[in-house]
């Protein structure tokens, strides 16, 4: 399959292998102890197991990344209840038992079979919004590229995470609709936003073995949650649960 070419990045932006969201300290961080927070993201994590998440690697993650310092302070006291917020130019921080159920679909790609407790390879995540998500991606997957259409949300993403020093996580400002070829392939693809077709530069840029886990409009004018698994053989699509994610869209504004 012909390689397509890399979408056009910002030209503030540096190459990805340059933007290590662990390069420098944030003095911006929320200044609230987090221990203050343990307890109470401890009990999210048992709703998520009492909720169906079985797979230890999503539990450990959820309970390592600190949710409330990706929320504004106003709304700290409701940042491990299971409820999306709003962050900012119309976007929201996904509810966590949605960013579970996705992270764990994600790492059941084929060609994770029998590798239970081993790491996914490089995974591609269309739509940073304000970091979080990336930040748990980040303890699961090898190697991170997060893209992001919206200026403001790329910023406060990196803002974000540079408190968790995570080297594995790679943040662009572009047209997630792309993808990003000079990450490519990847073993797995998850997208925070939905539209009416899955682009087929995500299928191209899945590796065999890889899985794409996204949102997509259903045929009753809602959302539904797809699961696409690439094989040798090709391409084998999954309809699952009924699900509520922001439009899709391409461009940079």
């Amino acid at each position: 399959m012909p390689a397509r070419p890399a979408p056009a990045l910002e030209p503030s932006v540096r190459p990805a292998s340059q933007q290590s969201v662990a390069t420098r300290p944030n003095p911006t961080s929320p200044t609230a102890p987090s221990t203050a927070y343990e307890a109470v993201r401890a009990r999210m994590v048992q709703k998520l197991a009492g909720q169906g998440i079985t797979d230890a690697r999503v539990l450990s993650a959820m309970g390592t990344v600190e949710r409330h310092r990706f929320v504004d302070s106003a709304l700290m006291n409701q940042a491990y209840e299971d409820t999306s917020l709003p962050i900012g130019l119309g976007q929201t921080i996904s509810k966590p038992s949605v960013v579970a159920r996705m992270i764990e679909l994600l790492l059941a790609a084929p060609a994770m079979a029998g590798r239970s407790g081993a790491r996914l390879g490089r995974v591609l995540e269309v739509g940073t919004g304000c970091g979080y998500q990336a930040a748990v991606l980040g303890r699961v997957a090898d190697e991170v590229y997060s893209i992001e259409r919206l200026r403001g949300l790329n910023e406060r993403a990196r803002a974000n995470l540079r408190h968790f020093r995570l080297a594995n996580v790679h943040l662009l400002l572009g047209d997630g609709m792309q993808g990003y070829a000079k990450g490519a392939p990847y073993a797995g693809i998850i997208a925070a936003a939905g539209g009416d077709v899955l682009p087929q530069t995500w299928i191209d840029q899945l590796a065999v073995g890889g899985r794409i886990v996204a949102p997509i409009r259903s045929a009753q004018g809602g959302q539904a949650l797809v699961v696409i698994d690439r094989s040798n053989a090709g391409v084998q699509r999954s309809v699952l649960e009924a699900v509520n994610f922001v439009p899709l869209k391409s461009g940079i504004a």
